[in-house]
Order: C-alpha cells, then structure tokens, then sequence
C-alpha cells in the first residue's frame, strides 16, 4: 500500500462500484491513522463515507494526470486493478490504441474493427527499431522476438492467448506475416508464400463460429517458423492441440460447424463439386443444429476458393484437393444416415437398405454400405474365448455413427497438418534458430464445463506457471544486473494446483483408472474424487459443489471453475468400434484407406488429440488394453502439454494477451467488468503485482536528476548526478526500505515516485510563492511610480487647458466685437443695394413692356404673311410627301422581304459547318470579285462623267446659241415693228424644254454619281469587315492549335513519365534478379564444395572479350545477332521461338540457348531443384525478357514519334507565324485550312497509335518486329561501310582490347580512379570505339562497346557500397551515353552538325544497354546513401536534441521494458551531423565527377523523401515524440536541412517542398490546441498531412510536464469535423510509403568536339599501348 501520507485532501483515489468495477473519487478531507471513514467525492458530485478499518484498507490511489494513457502499465506511479483499468480503458476509447505494454506482455484488445495499422509502410517502420522506442503493437513484439533471435542466435516464442473471441487469430496471422515480409528480404523464396498459406486451410478445417466469435479457433497451435544462417525464413513446423472434435456432430444455438462444410455447401453449383451430391446445408444435420447458417460479412464461396489456392501452393493436386473435400461431403451425408430402433424395448437398431445418405456416404468413400449398415446397428464381443455380436440400440448406434464422424474428422485433420507440415520442411538444411508462434485457447468457464474446458484451463494452469516464473526471473536478473541486495520477492506459484490435476492419484490419473475399468462411471468416479481429496486431508484447490455429486470445483488461479463429471469418460476414451475402421481400411479411395492404416507402437501420435484410440469394448488383450489407456485423450493433451512447456523453457518467450472488450461483438465498446475478468485471467494483473511486490519504478540517476533537481542540494552537475541522489534521497525518503541504489539506476517502492513528485511540487509551490511575491511587489511598486507619474502629467496637462481656454476667452470676445461692427456694416449695404437694385428693375420693366408691345404689331403684319406663305408651301409638301413616302413603302417592303430571305438563307448557311468552310475557302475570291468591281465601277464612274463633262459643253454650247439667237431675235424684234407672235412662242416653249430636259439629265447623273459613291463605300465598308473577320478567325484558330498542341504535350509528357517510372521499376527488378542469380550461384557453389569439388569461379571464366564471329563456327552465330549489354549476351526466350519458327537455319543454335542461365548452372553442378521452380523458372525468365524486349521498343517507338510529332508541331508553327505576318492572306488562307485539319487528322492518328502500343495486344507485334529487324531476311547481305578518315581518335589494336578495359575499368585502384579527370575512361573508350569504327570493322567496335558495359557493370559489382566510385561510373556511363548518342547516324541526320562525322555502324542496342546502365548505377548510388542513413535517420531527425535543455524528462517515461535492447548509454548517438555527413559525402562524389545539377537534385530530392517519409512515420508510432519541445527540435532539425539543400543549391529540384509533411507536423505539435479558431488554423495550415495524420497526432500528443495541457477529445471531434469538409483529395493514408520511388530523367548535355590530344591520360592506367590516329 501507498505511504499514509499521500492521502491528503484533493488527492485522487478509486473506490470499487458495482457497474463499472472502479470510480474515481476524490479526498474532501486529509487522513490521519485511526479514523474509520474517509469522506469521499464521487465524479457525479455525491458524497460518501468509505470505511477504514486499517491503513491497509485505505482506496488506490490515483495516478497522476500526466500519466493518464501511459503506453506502458509498468510506468504508472501506482500499481493496482483500477490504475490498469482505467489506463487501458482511456487508451482504447479515448485514444483509439488498442495495444499496450504491460512490462514483457503486450495486451491487445479486440477493436472489432478494421483498423489501417497493418499495412507494408507499418512493418518497414517497427523493422529494425528499439522495442521501447516505439508505440505498443504486435509487429513491435514480433521485431523484438526477430532481433533477440538474429542477436543471441537462441530460439524464441511468442504466446498469444486469450478466450474466444479475443483476436488470438488474428494476431498471429499478423506475427506470421510480419516474419514473412522481414525473413523474406534476403532471399525471395517460396516459404514466405507457404507459411502464410497455411493460415486459410487451418482456419477452414479447425475454424467455427460460437456465440462469442464468428472465427474462433477450436484448437491450439504451435507453429514454428524457421530461419537461415542469413535471417531468412527457410521452414516451418506446425504442432496442434487438442481439436474440438465434438463441434462435428453437436452445435449449440447460434453456434456453427466448421467453416469447411458451409464453404463445400456454397460451392455445391461448381462443375467439380456436382459429384458430391451436396445440398443447401440446412439439410445436413450436422450443420444445421446452430441455426446460423451464414455470418455477416463472410462469404464461403469465396474463403473456399482461397483455400484451395492455399492448398495449391502448398503443393497438394488438385485430386487430392478433391479426395479431401469428398472424404468432408461423406461426412455430412453419414450425418443423415437415418437409425430406427426395433425390437422389445427399442433394444435393437437398423439402417434401411435404401437409405440415400449411407449409400451416397458408400460411394463417396468406396465402402460396401451394407457392411456398414450392419456394423454400425451391432457390436462384436469376446465372452470365454467366444466371438459374439451383439445388437445395439438406437441411442448406442446413434452414437456409434458419430463417434465414427469424429474420428474421421480428426484423421482427416491430423493428415492435413502432416501435409502441411512436409510441404512448410525446410529444402536447405536445418534451420539455425526458429521462432514459435502459440496460439492457444485462454482460461475458460462457462455455466456448465465439461472435459474440454477441463483440459483448457489445465494447459493454462501449465502457462500460467511458466509464466510467472518467467517475470519473476526477469526481476530478478535485473536486480542481479543492477547488483541490488534484494530479497526473494514471494510470488503466487500454482503448483498445487498442476499437481491436482497430474500428479500421482491425480483428477487425471483416476480418470485414466476408471476408464479402464469395464464398468466405470462418471458417478464412480466422482465418489473417488471426493475420497482422494476432500475427505481425509482437503486440498487447497479442491472443492465439492454443495448440491451435485457429479460435479466438483477447481480454484485455479484465475477462478474457481464447476465441472461436471457427465461425459468425462467418453470424451476421455474417445471409444471407436473395430469393425468400421476395418471396412474404412478397405476403401477404394488410396486417401481413406491412409487415414486409417495401422501405426506401429512406437509411432508418433498427433498432438491435437485427434488420433483416436480403439473401442475398449473391440477384441484386445491384456496388454493392448494397458497400452490404450495410455492412449487416452487425457494422456496424449499431458504428453503434448509437457512437450510444449519443454519448447517453451527452452526459448525467449513474449508474451501477447488478447482481451475482449465486449459480449456484443460492436466495435469500440468496453465492458469494464468483462476486461477485468480477463485481466485476471490472463496473468496481466499477476505481472502488475509482481512488479509492485519489488522495485516497479526505476530512474536512471541521469533522468532521476533531470527531474528532481530541484529537491536536491550541493552542486549540482550532470556528472556527478549519482552522487547528488545518493546524498538527497534519504533526506527525502527517510524509510531506506522504499529505495535502492543500483550500478546504474534508482529503484522505488511503490507510490515513492508519487511522494517525490508531491515534494517536487511542494518545493516548486513553494519557489513559486516567493517568485509571486517578489513579481507582485514588482508589480506594486511599477505601478506606483506609473501612478505618480501619471499624476504629475494629469495636472501639467489640466494647468496647461485653464490658461489655453482663458486665452480662448479673450480671444473669442474680440472676435465678437469686430464680428458686430463688420455684421452691422453689411447689413445697411445691402438694404442700400437692395432699393438701388429694385429701382433699376421697375424701370426695366417699364421699357421692355413697352418695347414689346410695339415688336408685337410689327410680328402680328408679318406673321400673317409668313402664315399664310408657310401654309402653301407645307400642303405642297405634305403632297410630295405623302406620294414619296408611299413609293419609299413600298420598296421598303420588296427590299425588306428580299433580306429577308437573304437573312433566312444566311442563317442556314451559317449553321452548316461546311458552308462556313466554304466560304471562308470564298472569302478572298469574294475579296478580288469585290476589288473588281470597285475598279470596273470607279471606271464606269469615270467614263460617265467625261459623258457628263461632254454633254454639259454641248449644253453650253447650245444655251449660248440659243442666247445668241434670242439676242438676235430681240434685236430683230425691236427693228421690226410688228414681229410675229406665234414664233416667238413656240422658241420660247423649245429653250424652255430644253433646259428642262438639261437640268433632269444633269440631276439623273448627279444622282447615278451618288449611288455609284454609296456603293462603292459599302464595299470597302465590307471588305474591311471581312479582312478584320479572317484575321480575327486567323487568330483563333492559331490558338486553338496552340492549346491543342501544349496539352498534348503534357499528356505525352505525364504518360512518358509514367513509362519511365515503370520501365525503371524493371530495371531494379532485373538487378535484384541478377543479385538472386549470384547468390543461387554462390550458394550452388559452396554446395559443390562441401561435397569435395573444385569448380573455377564462374565469374573467372567470363570473358570481357566477346568471341570473334567465324561464318564455320554455327555456335558463335547467336551472339553475334543478338547484340546485348549483359554479360552473357543471350537472346530472350520469346525471341528463341520466334528465330525458330522464322528461321529453320538457326534452330540447332537457338537450341542451346532455351535453358535459362540458372537452369544450366545447377544442371552443370548436380545442384537439385525445387519442383515449383523447375515448373515456373521458365515461364518466369519468358515472361520477364518479354516484357524487357517490349519496354526498350515502346520506348524507343514512343521516343521517335514524340519527336516526329514536334518536329511537325514545330512546322506548323512557323507556318503559322508566316500565315499571320503576311499582310494578304487572300492566297495561305485555303492551304493554311487545309493543313490544319491535315495535322488535326495526324494528332488523331498518332494518339490511336500510342493507345494500341499500350495494350497488350500490341507485345506480340512489337517482339516480332524486333526480330525481323535483328534478323534480315536472307539474301539481303549488309554492304560494309567504307571507312571515313577522322584526327584525333586512338588505336587498340585486336589482342589489347581485354588488356584495355582491365587496366583502365576493371583493376583500376580506387585512388587512382578518383584523382582522374571526370570521364575520362568514357572518353578513351569512345575514342577507341571511334577509330574501330572509321577503319570499317564494325564487329570490333560492338564488341569494344559490349566488353566495356559487361566491365562497368563488374566494376558496380566490385564496389557495390562505394559512394565515389559508384559515382565515377555513372559519370562515365552517362558520358559515354552521350557520346554514343550525339555521333549517332539518326541524331546527326536531325542536328546535320558538320564538324561532327557520324558513325557508320548502328549502335542502337549499346546505347539502350547504357541507358539501362545509367538507371542502374543511379538507383544503386542512391541505396547505398539510403543504407547509411536508413539507421540514423529516426535519431537524428527526431531524437537527437540539438538545442540543449529543452527536452524535460518526462514522469515514469523512463523506464525501458523488460526483455529490451536498448541502446547503450555510451555509444555516440546519430546527430543532423551525421545526417548532413552522409548527404555531403553523395554530393561531394556528385560534384566531384562533374555531373549535371539536375540529376543532383532528381537524387537529393528522392533522399529527403525517404528522411521525411521514415520520421515522420516514425513519430506516428511514437507517443514520446508527440510534445512541444519535440516539435521544437523537430523543427529546427529540419531547419539545418533545408540551410544545407538551400547552400549547396538543390532547393529548386523539390528537395524542400518532401520536407513540407514534417515541417507541417512541427506546427501542429507547437501551435495552440484548445479553441474552435486553433482548430481551424491547424487545418488550413497542415495541408501536407493526411487528416487521420492529423488525428493520430493530435491522439498521441501527450505534455512532458504539468505546465502543458492534454488535447482534449472535443478538441479533437471539432478537427475531425473540419477535415471531412477539406476535400485535398488525398487518399486516406496513416503512414506515408517509404518504398516509394521518384523516376529519373538523364539530361541530355551535347558533349564537345573530343580528341586525344585533349585528353590528360596518366601513366598509373597503363595504357601507353594506345596509339593516337
């Protein structure tokens, strides 16, 4: 119990309730020793009286609030019932954690969910961490199980128990595929797919439902998973126990059979399964008895087809498949079998010979039926050396058919586990260590227990021993380590209990007795339980119930258990007749006569309980009885049992308890009196008690000092802070019986740390109470002084507005003054002004009415004129008028009818997308009509008015003749006297006409010019018009052309990238196969060795000189037309089959090469094969060079057309450009139309193209042209290029070339190969390649070019963990891409360079090789840096504190799981330091080698990926990471990387914007979480993050002080709430995908012109043997 001490008033304490087990409650009151009652608060704000008899009877007290969802229940201040309780609880509700370490065990509680924390990114995250570092979860127990076996080479085990329902199964399912993913890395073997294989089949056949789960195991397993000398997995075993067989023939309500029959009943349509004769299966009484036929959410169609390709891989045909599924079909059909009784007293029993189950149950199995009618109706007995057969009756027979049932389940089991078993052996040898994976049954009681429960509880009673033991030696080991003068801490042990149950005269060996007596009973044997054990001495664990006599109790060490006796025997004998397993012997099926042959005595027998012993009642002897007692069910568990705790002693365990929170199966609802029942059970509590009986709380001096400096006093220094605690502590804890010093920690009693921590916040009370008054009188007296001066400044500023407003007065009376006489001034002027004004306005007037008066008569005389003038002449134009507007109406109706046909014709015009073609293909021939006319008017124009001029002339002409006679006539008129009248008349009526003929002509031309002048307007009016409409249509079509072109550039581009990803994804899968290949080779060879053969290294034999062609040597034809970059230089297996379907010639060659390289290699070394590698490494190295073959021509084919596409792209551009600067497009517009649509038809084209090489369709075409092109047709002989003189280049002559690349790339020392100039090797090559090439030898520049790759790669090999060397060679590979590409015949025809002569010889196929090569050093550059920083990467960037001080200890955060490793306390820890190191040492090798600063930044920016990506994963996995400081350090630590990726310029590739999630999640942990405002924040700043980063951050963040507050949860609903409405469209991650790689883009840099003497070549490469040309 506590110290008294800590129950004073406001202190926290539980109290046991009813409902919910415990209360919180809080102490309105200090205790003082001897009251009786202690008055108590409860969370409903009632008050109560808590009796106290003793100080030992005071309530638990609670922990402190900063420990509330402690991951860790050891951690906690005070250990009891209600503290785990409530912490599990807290964790499970509130913070949604289902695992929590309790010490060595790891709870986990059944959410009933489908939680995301199992994914690949969750297992790359715990591989390889420390187990306390990390969050509680099953892979984090898994890890510590790998990590201990790798490191202390000692076999482990990992128990999972827990009753039904828990999740047992699933965890280990979880464990198992944990070790596949991690023991799978090394070697990718089939054992991994094996193992997890066996899941389904074993959740089938030994899987049911039951009212407390829907997939409950109704068996134990043991399953130990085997690993290599490497840490690979390389075998499994399985052991079994104790299978329900009961479960067979008996369901209770709401309960299933096995999940195999309901998966055979649902597959019952399938061809294959017709021949069964299965129906639904409410019509089979063995699955019908529950009532449940289906569970939600599972479908057995489904789970059945898993299973059989579980079976598949595991290596059973699919006949057996079906002999197996027969053998369950028989089953439920024997179940039907119809058994009527008969006789007197229904003592006999028959089977009708027409019974359709027992005859389809015959034929399915191959037995006579009538034969098995008869033996399952009588019985044969032995009676004085007399055979006898006996009938039975119903009820026995009844019986006798499902005993039988039973026993052909179990066989059927026992025989699939064999199977699995000998499908899961290791292929290579013994294992070096395994790892055991129990998942076994928990403690059970049920209202009525049988044999089976019996046997339950006894194993656990088993475990349960084991266990305690265990925790007990891991205290005392730690105690020993610490070298504590400890005491020997006392510990429930259940031995009596065990020996109860199997000791001498034991419940299991009176069992055994009466069962073998012929007339044993459960009754009987009651009476001798109740004799042996409660009659003369009782046993402490034996109780008889008080109203039964076939019952007894058990109090075992979780609870006291009824069992009654009824069925104890049988169950126990598992009795089956002789005669029907003889008739099953004899079975035509080969699989139902080998489940039941006969073992030999000293076989084996199944764990599992499965194997059945023989009826006792069959023809036995003496001696075959005594040897089937031993047989019994109870003896065979007690063998398996013992068998299984001698593995288990013999191995690490690690514990994992499954709790179920609940009856009702709903997902995250806890039942607090369900969980402690459970708690109690399953050791949890034990372990708690253990750990409080000796030193539960642990500091290391370093961390004790860190927190309770303030209590201690002298100088204070952190290197002498284990003699600083030595010296305080007893002043502080005066008992030295609640303490003990150790080497390297402070160990505590329970509730000390409590004790420390209420001094500690005395004492900081206390220096807070003193601080406060010495800040408030502070504060006093700089309030005085502000007051004062306050004070001083009012009165100066009231002084200072008295006399400003006196001054004001004075002022403002002056003003008045002058105001007055100036106001009384201005009033007497205006008056004056006002008469003046008034006098001159009369007068006014006065003269201006009289004025108008005489205007008025003189308007009055002249109105009348003008009126009745006006009048005339307007009703002369109201004539005219009327006539003109009824002669413009109606041409207003003809013209307006007329356009309006036009407009209706211009309408559909307009909608005819032809029309509008048409006439814009029109529109400048309309232009040059239009041009036309207005010339021809502009003519016409001119020629009338020269007709105009001439008749005006003639008019003149005329008129003055007409004058001249007039003049003459009046001359003659006035001469004569009397003239004549009529003459004069009729001259006068002709000069009249005339000149009114004169003027109509002269206004009829006047107004011809008029309308010539309108029309000739309106054209260029329209013309304009339509110049501005094409430019206008000239421009939006430019930009239609535009858009259409940027976007399908972008889609070429993103779908570029996309291949490129891919195509790199093959690429680093065919390294990782070529690095299998080497390790199967050197294993092979070790192999050979072993047995005492000599082989020469192949790697020594592989020549770097390609053999030289020769027309007579048919083998070395194939290498020359299947140039490649690999060393062996083979074609694909597709194109094998092609050349020997094309090409009969070649097929003895082709021949040679249809063995894979690995096939060959182990047939030339006698190396076995597996015969599931036999059948699919063909297929496997088919399908991967095919796919291979038609990446490298998609790309290319894509390349070249992306090319094509821009180069017309590029065309139609300038066309356009010309099209738009030339003023007259009259001419372009119809061609410029024409083109496009040309162009728009090309687009179509070429994206239907690209559509088809995507599709698989395709491959076969592409591999076929591949082959014709590296196959001519025969006849078509390539002429030899003549040879082209080119300086500069060098000579290696034929028997050189291998001397070359061995001293220049394969032997070159590394500080040699460093001090050279960045490509120079791949300058020399190109130089040698270049001469070869001029002299016209085209072979030995392919071979050069080969030898050089196939070295290059070597060289990768050889120095495969070398940052600078890995370098050197991309930089060559790269350099020498580039040259090979820049002297191409194709790239020169498209740049037409002419200092550049292009190579004769096509080198296409090298040039890809390279580029491969290139893709290849770049991603093994890049796993070398990822290596060194995979394990600095968590310590540095979360855990190291570059800001020193700011990280507190935390409160009981200190103390490490039992059974870790952590790291040690010496060793240097990994710093941003170190970080920076490794990232400076890449670009320092980088920059050495020249290479281009885009592929710089490609790599940086995959690297802070992968630093971003594993931290912050990790930090989601880690509740100590989640608070303020952390995210300070966090975030200053990211700081020191951007300055580093900001100062060395690789900002701009992305590098920083992959450091945005982490910067992001620094933010979150240091902004404010408490309103709806931070909340809102907090989701519109943390755009990078996922929303359940989000909330598992928000989860997790807990105050490393009490100065911090915990997020609370409507904090945290409220974020929830705001991130559903955020629609980023990220998928719904937790953690983020390290595996994930950025593909990489080579930038093509045109090297210069390269010549020899440019070349600084030193004599440490010797290679003087070169020649320059």
């Amino acid at each position: 119990m506590a110290t008294v001490e800590l129950y004073s008033k406001g202190a926290s304490v539980w109290v046991p309730d009813p409902d919910a087990v415990w209360v919180s409650a809080q102490l309105l009151q200090d205790y003082n020793t001897g009251d009786k009652h202690v008055l108590l608060q409860l969370t409903d704000g009632r008050e109560v009286q808590y009796a106290v008899e003793s100080p030992t009877d005071l309530p638990p007290l609670g922990n402190p609030d900063i420990l509330e969802g402690e991951n860790d229940l050891t951690a906690l201040s005070f250990l009891h019932e209600a503290a785990v309780l409530h912490n599990l609880r807290v964790r499970f509700l509130d913070y949604s954690s289902i695992y929590t370490y309790c010490g060595i065990v790891l709870v986990a509680i059944n959410p009933y969910d489908q939680l995301p924390i199992y994914g690949e990114e969750v297992i790359d995250a715990y591989s390889g961490q420390d187990m306390a570092d990390m969050e509680p979860h099953i892979f984090s127990v898994a890890e510590e199980a790998y990590r201990t076996m790798t490191r202390e080479e000692k076999n482990q085990s990992i128990i999972i128990s827990g009753e039904s329902g828990s999740g047992k199964t699933v965890s280990a399912k979880f464990t198992m595929r944990y070790f596949a993913v991690v023991g799978g890395a090394a070697e990718q073997t089939s054992v991994e797919e094996r193992v997890l294989a066996s899941n389904p089949i074993m959740e089938s056949i030994g899987n049911a439902k039951t009212t407390r789960n829907d997939n409950s195991s109704r068996f134990g397993k043991y399953i130990e998973i085997g690993f290599g000398r490497k840490g690979d997995i390389i075998g499994a075993n399985m052991r079994t126990y104790l299978l329900e067989k009961s479960r067979v023939v008996f369901q209770a309500s709401a309960e299933r059979n096995y999940h195999i029959f309901y998966q055979l009943c649902a597959s019952r349509q399938l061809p294959e399964m017709r021949a069964l004769k299965l129906d639904a299966p409410e019509h089979f009484r063995y699955t019908n008895q529950g009532g449940d036929m289906l569970i939600p959410g599972t479908d057995d169609l489904a789970d059945l087809e898993r299973t059989r390709n579980a079976f598949t891989i595991l290596g059973v045909q699919p006949n057996q498949q079906m002999e197996l599924f027969t053998i369950l079909a028989a089953v439920l059909h024997f179940g039907n079998v119809n058994i009527q009784a008969s006789g007197r007293g229904g003592d006999r029993s028959y089977i009708d010979v027409e019974d359709r189950s027992l005859a389809v149950f015959s034929k399915l199995l191959g037995v006579e039926g009538s034969q098995l009618a008869h033996w399952l109706c009588h019985r044969r007995l032995t009676v004085a050396g007399e055979m006898l057969v006996k009938p039975m009756s119903g009820q026995q027979a009844m019986e006798a058919r499902d005993a039988l049932a039973k026993h052909i389940y179990g066989q059927l089991f026992t025989w699939t586990v064999q199977r699995l078993n000998a499908a899961l052996r290791s292929q290579r040898g013994q294992p070096k260590s395994f790892i055991g994976v129990l998942d076994i049954y928990g403690f059970e009681t049920f209202d009525r227990n049988s044999f089976e429960q019996f046997c339950i509880n006894y194993a656990n009673e088993k475990l349960q021993q084991q266990f305690n033991r265990h925790v007990f030696q891991l205290e005392q080991e730690e105690y020993v380590r610490e070298e504590l003068a400890w005491s020997r801490i006392e510990f429930s042990d259940n031995q009596p209990c065990i020996n109860l149950i199997e000791g001498h005269l034991g419940l299991l060996d009176l069992l055994d007795e009466e069962c073998k007596m012929p007339k044993g009973s459960e009754e009987s044997w009651a009476r001798k339980l109740y004799d042996q054990h409660q009659s003369d001495k009782p046993h402490a664990h034996f109780r008889k119930p008080r109203m039964s006599n076939t019952a007894f109790i058990i109090l075992h060490f979780a609870d006291a258990v009824q069992y009654e006796c009824d069925g104890f025997l049988d169950k126990n004998r598992d009795t089956i007749f002789e005669e029907p397993i003889n008739i099953l012997r004899a079975s035509q099926s080969e699989l139902v006569a080998e489940l039941f042959q006969v073992e030999p005595t000293g076989s084996s027998v199944s764990l599992s309980g499965g194997r059945s012993s023989l009826a006792n009642g069959s023809i036995l002897s003496g001696k075959r009885a005594h040897r089937e007692h031993k047989l019994t069910v109870g003896f065979q568990f007690r063998q398996s049992l013992q068998l299984l705790m001698d593995t288990l002693n013999s191995t690490t365990p690690h514990y994992v308890r499954c709790i179920k929170p609940n009856d009702l199966k709903q997902p995250f609802v806890f039942d607090p009196k369900r969980a402690v029942q459970q708690l109690r059970a399953c050791g949890v509590l034990e372990t708690i008690r253990i750990s409080a009986a000796g030193y539960p709380s642990r500091w290391t001096y370093e961390e004790f000092f860190s927190r309770y400096r303030v209590l201690l006093h002298g100088p204070q220094s952190q290197e002498q802070a284990a003699a600083s605690c030595r010296r305080a502590l007893p002043e502080l804890i005066p008992d030295p019986e609640q303490y003990c010093f150790g080497k390297t920690k402070v160990f505590f009693r329970a509730g000390q740390v409590a004790l420390l921590e209420r001094l500690r916040a005395e004492r900081l009370r206390a220096a807070g109470v003193i601080i406060q008054s010495w800040v408030r009188g502070w504060l006093a007296r700089l309030r005085y002084s502000r007051t004062r001066w306050a004070t001083f400044t009012i009165q100066r500023y009231c002084r200072g507005a008295l006399a400003r407003r006196l001054a004001l007065t004075l002022r403002y009376t002056k003003a008045a003054v002058v105001i007055q006489k100036t106001y009384r001034m201005v009033a007497v002027r205006q008056l004056f002004l006002m008469i003046r004004q008034a006098t001159i306005t009369i007068q006014a007037f006065t003269r201006g009415t009289l004025a108008r008066r005489r205007h008025r008569l003189v308007v009055a005389e002249r109105a009348a004129v003008l009126l009745q003038a006006t009048a005339r002449g307007w009703l002369a134009r109201r004539a005219y008028g009327r006539v003109r507007s009824a002669v413009l109406l109606m041409q207003c109706c003809a013209r307006r009818r007329a356009a309006r046909r036009e407009l209706l014709k211009l309408k559909a015009e307009a909608r005819s997308v032809e029309k509008y073609r048409e006439l814009n293909k029109g529109m400048e021939v309309k232009l040059m009509q239009l041009q036309l006319r207005a010339d021809h008017e502009a003519r016409e124009s001119a020629a009338l008015r020269e007709t105009l001029h001439a008749e005006r002339d003639a008019h003149a002409a005329d008129l003055d003749a007409l004058r001249g006679a007039l003049q003459k006539l009046e001359t003659q008129k006035q001469e004569q006297a009397q003239p004549g009248p009529t003459v004069t008349e009729r001259e006068v009526e002709e000069r009249r006409r005339a000149e009114e003929k004169a003027a109509q002509e002269i206004l009829r031309l006047t107004q011809e010019m008029q309308a010539v002048q309108a029309e000739r307007d309106s054209l260029g009016k329209e013309k304009e018009a339509l110049s501005a409409r094409l430019v206008e249509q000239e421009k939006a079509q430019e930009e239609c052309v535009r858009q259409a072109v940027s976007q399908a550039d972008v889609a070429l581009r993103a779908e570029l990238d996309e291949e490129r990803r891919k195509y790199q994804g093959l690429l680093r899968e065919f390294t990782r196969l070529e690095q299998r290949y080497d390790n199967l080779r050197e294993m092979s060879l070790l192999t050979e060795g072993s047995k005492g053969h000599r082989r020469t290294d192949s790697t020594q034999s592989l020549s770097l000189e390609p053999p030289s062609p020769s027309p007579s040597s048919p083998s070395f034809s194939i290498p020359q037309l299947f140039p490649s970059p690999l060393p062996s230089a083979r074609p694909s297996p597709e194109e094998v089959r092609r050349v020997s379907v094309t090409s009969p010639c070649l097929e003895r060659s082709v021949s040679f090469w249809g063995e894979t390289p690995m096939d060959q290699l182990m047939e030339k070394m006698g190396v076995a094969k597996d015969p599931a590698v036999k059948m699919r490494g063909e297929d496997l190295g088919h399908a991967y060079d095919a796919v291979r073959l038609a990446n490298k021509l998609l790309e290319s084919q894509l390349r070249s057309q992306r090319r094509q596409w821009e180069e017309e792209i590029d065309t139609l551009r300038r066309q356009l450009g010309t099209t738009v600067s030339d003023p007259s497009p009259g001419a372009q517009q119809e061609g410029l139309q024409e083109q496009l649509e040309a162009r728009e038809l090309e687009c179509m084209r070429l994206r239907r193209e690209l559509k088809e090489l995507r599709s698989t369709v395709t491959l076969r075409r592409l591999l076929a042209q591949a082959v014709f092109s590296v196959f001519p047709p025969e006849g078509s002989v390539p002429s030899l290029p003549k040879a082209v003189t080119v300086t500069g280049l060098l000579e290696c002559r034929k028997r050189d070339e291998a001397k070359l690349i061995k001293n220049l790339i394969t032997d070159v020392r590394v500080d040699s190969a460093l001090s050279l100039p960045p490509g120079l090797a791949a300058g020399v090559l190109f130089l040698c390649l270049r001469q070869a090439d001029c002299s016209g030898d085209q072979t030995r520049a392919r071979s050069l070019c080969t030898a050089a790759v196939t070295a290059m790669k070597a060289a990768l090999k050889k120095h495969s963990s070398d940052v600078d060397m890995t370098a050197l060679w991309l930089k060559n590979a790269c350099l020498l891409n580039d040259l090979l590409t820049q002297h191409s015949p194709k790239k020169f025809r498209t740049l037409g360079s002419e200092e550049m002569v292009p190579l004769t010889c096509d080198l296409s196929d090298v040039t890809r090789a390279l580029g491969d090569l290139c893709i290849q050093t770049y991603q093994q550059l890049l796993s070398i840096t990822e290596t060194r920083l995979q394990n600095i990467i968590v310590p540095a960037m979360l855990e190291s504190e570059t800001i020193p001080g700011l990280s507190g200890s935390k409160l009981g955060g200190s103390r490490k799981r039992a059974g870790s490793d952590p790291r040690p306390a010496g060793a240097d820890a990994p710093t941003m330091a170190s970080v920076l190191r490794e990232l400076g040492a890449l670009h320092t090798a980088l920059s050495r080698q020249a290479l281009p600063p885009a592929l710089m930044e490609q790599a940086f920016h995959q690297l802070t990926y992968l630093i971003s990506a594993s931290a912050l994963n990790s930090l989601l996995l880690r509740k100590d990471m989640c608070c303020w400081s952390r995210g300070m350090q966090i975030r200053y630590n990211v700081s020191l990387l951007e300055e580093w990726l900001r100062s060395h310029g690789l900002q701009a590739g992305g590098a920083v914007a992959t450091l945005e999630p982490l910067i992001q999640t620094a933010q979150l942990l240091q902004v404010g979480k408490k309103t709806d405002a931070d909340a809102q924040a907090l989701v519109q700043t943390c755009t990078a993050l996922s929303g359940q980063q989000i909330v598992k951050i928000l989860t997790l963040y807990t105050p490393h002080s009490e100065l911090e507050e915990r997020v609370t949860l409507n904090f945290i609903r409220s974020v929830q709430a705001l991130l559903k409405g955020r629609s980023d469209g990220q998928p719904p991650q937790l953690l983020m995908d390290v595996r994930r790689v950025f593909p990489v883009t080579f930038p093509y840099l045109p090297p210069s012109v390269l010549r020899a003497d440019q070349l600084d070549i030193p004599d440490s490469l010797k290679i003087s043997f070169l020649r320059r040309a």
